[in-house]
Parts: structure tokens; C-alpha cells; sequence
């Protein structure tokens, strides 16, 4: 696909994808069969992104000084994300306490891929060269690729989660 040819319109179609998951998540309710195979997805979906992501492209932005904050702080996100993530597996899904902290992660996701859309993506692309996009592209698709057949579902409540 032609967007694929970017890393950066590429991790967008992913964002793409996850804010339709969100919004498709946003609209169920209790402990149903819809809910439950949505956020089955949306976990692996994040996780998968996010692995392949930091391999990709962090990994990449962390070696030019200019980018070293920003690529940090996206990176702790990630972990806050898959912290939260693990938390509402760990939650009642007919609860709603799940609610709660579904529409709590719905907000810093988007809030997250915003930031790195309209922020971090445009500073990045000043310091990569042609190689880094090459490789950026190959790393990521085939890390998501591996990271999708690795990921899943983690309960675990935030306040049990090693720091």
C-alpha cells in the first residue's frame, strides 16, 4: 500500500486503526462478546504497535542527540499505555470502574498519538536520512508482524505493576 512507503504515514494508518478500535470500544457496554473481542484486539494492536515502534523508530531516534528527549518520552507513554492496558484486563468488564478507565486510556492514547503525529514526527524528520527511513520501514513492519503473533491480553491491576 502506498502509504506504507513512509514510516511516518505508515505508523499513522496504525493510529488510524487504533482510534476506530477506541471509538468502536467507546460504544459497547457491559460484559459483552463485542467489548471483549474489541479490546482483545485493541491490546495486541497497541502492544504489537508499540514493540515494533520503539524498535523501529525510537530505537533509531535515540542515536541523534536533538531527538534523545522526545524519543523518551514517548517511549515512557508506551509503558503507561500498556500499564493501563493490563490494568483494565484485570478490571470487571461489567463494571464501571472498566468504563472509567477505559475512557481514562481512550484520552492519554489519543492524546499520545496526537503528540507524536503533530509533534515528535515533523522534529524527527529533519534528522533521518535516507537509510534510517529504509530501515525504519523494514524493522517495523516486520517487528509488528512478530510482536502480533507475541502479544496478549496481561491482567494485571496498575498498583501490582513493578515500576
Amino acid at each position: 500500500m502506498a502509504g506504507s512507503e513512509d514510516i511516518f504515514a505508515r505508523l499513522k494508518e496504525d493510529h488510524d486503526t487504533h482510534r476506530e478500535l477506541l471509538s468502536k470500544l467507546m460504544d459497547t457496554s457491559g460484559e459483552s462478546d463485542e467489548r471483549s473481542s474489541l479490546f482483545e484486539s485493541l491490546t495486541k494492536e497497541l502492544k504489537s504497535h508499540a514493540a515494533a515502534e520503539e524498535q523501529a523508530l525510537y530505537s533509531t531516534m535515540l542515536r541523534k542527540p536533538p531527538t534523545t528527549d522526545e524519543t523518551r518520552h514517548s517511549v515512557a507513554e508506551h509503558h503507561e499505555i500498556e500499564e493501563a492496558l493490563n490494568d483494565l484486563a484485570a478490571t470487571d468488564m461489567s463494571s464501571s470502574a472498566w468504563m472509567t478507565k477505559f475512557k481514562q486510556l481512550d484520552h492519554d492514547y489519543r492524546h499520545h498519538i496526537n503528540e507524536e503525529e503533530e509533534d515528535h514526527f515533523p522534529d524527527f524528520e529533519e534528522h533521518l536520512t535516507d537509510e534510517d527511513r529504509e530501515h525504519m520501514r523494514s524493522v517495523f513492519n516486520r517487528r509488528k508482524e512478530e510482536e502480533a503473533e507475541e502479544a496478549e491480553v496481561t491482567p494485571e491491576k496498575k498498583e501490582d505493576a513493578k515500576e
